[in-house]
C-alpha cells in the first residue's frame, strides 16, 4: 500500500485578524499514523498538494498521549484530541480546523486563556499554607475517592465549552469544566474551606444558571468525566448556598 495516500484541508491563518484560507496537503499512508504525527510530516516538508512551498502549520501540542490536552482542534468538524485521530478511522479528505470558539492565535493554535480565568474566578485549588510543614492530610474515604478520581482527569482541552451552545460571548457561561472542578475541589477535606466562594462565583453573571443541560459536553469529553452529573450536584449546592445567604441577611 506504499501508493496509497492521505489528503487534508487545512484551515490557514496567518495572525488573529487575517482573513482564513485553505490549504490542500497530500501524505503517503502508513501504518498507525494520527493527525498530529501528519502535522509532524507537513512540517518537516511544508509543501501543499500542487507542489507551492508554505509556512509550517502552526499548531499546540505536547504530550502526544491525551494527557496534556493541547492539541484539541476541529477534525472533520468535531471537536476532539489530534494525538488520539487516527487517520484510518477518518473519512477523506480530513479537514482540520482551528477550535471555534477560541480567538485564533495562528492557524490552529487558539488562545484558551478564558479557561484558566474561569478556574481562577471559581477558586479551583485546595488552599494550603505551604510555609511550614503541616504533616499528613485529612483521610478520605474509598467512596469520596471513586467518586472524585474522575474528576481529577480533566486535561482542559476546551472540548465541552467549543460543543456547549450556552458558551459564548453573549452568556460568558463558565462551562462544563471550571463547573466540574468546583465539585471536585468542594468534595476536598481542605479544599471545602472556600466552598462557599466557589458556590458565590457561580451565582453571578455567566455562572452554573446559563446552563441548558444540552449535555453535548459529557458526550464529547475525551476523559469520560461525568459533567452533567457534576453540574447536577453543583447546581444544587449553589441554590442551597442561595437560599442560606439569603435566610443570614
Amino acid at each position: 500500500m506504499a501508493d496509497k495516500k492521505v489528503l487534508f484541508k487545512i484551515k490557514r491563518q496567518a495572525s488573529p485578524s487575517a482573513e482564513p484560507v485553505w490549504e490542500e496537503f497530500e501524505l503517503n499512508w502508513h501504518p498507525g499514523m494520527n493527525v498530529i504525527s501528519s502535522l509532524m510530516e507537513i512540517a518537516a516538508n511544508p509543501q501543499t498538494k500542487d507542489g507551492k512551498t508554505t509556512a509550517p502549520v502552526t499548531y499546540d501540542s505536547n504530550c502526544l498521549e491525551e494527557v496534556c490536552g493541547s492539541c484539541a482542534m476541529l477534525i472533520n468538524g468535531r471537536a476532539r484530541m489530534a494525538c488520539s485521530a487516527l487517520i484510518d478511522k477518518l473519512e477523506q479528505p480530513i479537514r482540520i480546523e482551528p477550535l471555534s470558539k477560541f480567538p485564533v492565535v495562528r492557524d490552529l493554535a487558539v488562545d484558551r486563556s478564558v479557561l484558566f480565568e474561569n478556574l481562577k474566578a471559581v477558586k479551583a485549588w485546595v488552599p494550603v499554607d505551604g510555609t511550614y510543614d503541616l504533616g499528613s492530610g485529612p483521610r478520605q474515604s474509598m467512596q469520596n475517592q471513586e467518586m472524585t478520581y474522575p474528576l481529577s482527569r480533566c486535561i482542559s482541552c476546551c472540548c465541552c465549552m467549543e460543543v456547549c451552545p450556552q458558551f459564548n460571548e453573549d452568556t460568558g457561561f463558565v462551562g462544563a469544566a471550571a463547573i466540574s472542578q468546583v465539585r471536585l475541589f468542594n468534595a476536598h477535606p481542605t479544599g471545602a474551606a472556600l466552598k462557599q466562594d466557589r458556590l458565590a462565583a457561580l451565582m453571578g453573571d455567566g455562572g452554573i444558571q446559563e446552563c441548558g443541560y444540552a449535555q453535548n459536553c459529557v458526550e464529547i469529553c475525551p476523559k469520560d468525566i461525568p459533567l452533567t452529573q457534576s453540574i447536577s450536584q453543583v447546581a444544587g449546592d449553589v441554590m442551597k448556598q442561595a437560599i442560606t445567604d439569603l435566610f443570614r441577611k
